[in-house]
């Protein structure tokens, strides 16, 4: 199973998110199984078009529009090929620790906790799996970038994709 993981688009009103992504990474999510989104689209339309693209899941941010906000959960927990796999938004992070985000992914019971909000790629593999993906358009002093993830009989590989411009560069993870 092929997942790639996006948060904080933060595209704002009359902007299309197709026209912000590179393309590459428009394929990459358009033969992906899953998208997951942990939040901070801001608008129906960004949610809307990147719906349009593969199937989504997803939780609101803390700057998302109002319908956003009714429309989706604060945190899912969802089971993919036997891995429990968390998603909020806004963790418990500070720029030393992660502890809050593994006590966090403890309380919910999954096996790896995605989370935005920092707009850099974040991946800690304590005794759960923690992602960052960053934010692949306003990723402030890092890089833009997503994550793409593999899942297949509970092995978890992972990789943080780099965009700049129309290419993408990647950098691969192994939980093993």
């Amino acid at each position: 199973m092929k997942l790639v993981v996006l948060s904080d688009t933060h595209i704002k009103p009359g902007r299309s998110l197709l026209s912000i992504l590179p393309k590459e990474l428009i394929s990459i999510i358009k033969s992906s199984d899953f998208v997951i989104h942990a939040g901070d689209f801001e608008t129906k339309e960004c949610y809307d078009e990147l719906k349009s693209l593969a199937e989504l899941i997803a939780v609101h941010g803390d700057t998302d529009c109002d319908e956003l906000m009714g429309l989706l959960p604060e945190r899912r927990v969802i089971n993919i090929e036997g891995v429990k796999i968390g998603i909020i938004h806004k963790g418990q992070l500070t720029s030393e620790h992660t502890d809050g985000l593994r006590y966090l992914a403890k309380e919910m019971g999954v096996d790896i906790l995605i989370f935005g909000h920092f707009h850099h790629p974040i991946v800690e593999k304590t005794d759960v799996l923690l992602i960052s993906p960053g934010s692949a358009t306003v990723p402030g002093i890092a890089e833009p970038s997503a994550i793409e993830l593999e899942i297949n009989n509970k092995s978890v590989n992972g990789k943080i994709i780099r965009c700049t411009g129309d290419t993408c560069s990647f950098f691969i993870y192994d939980k093993r």
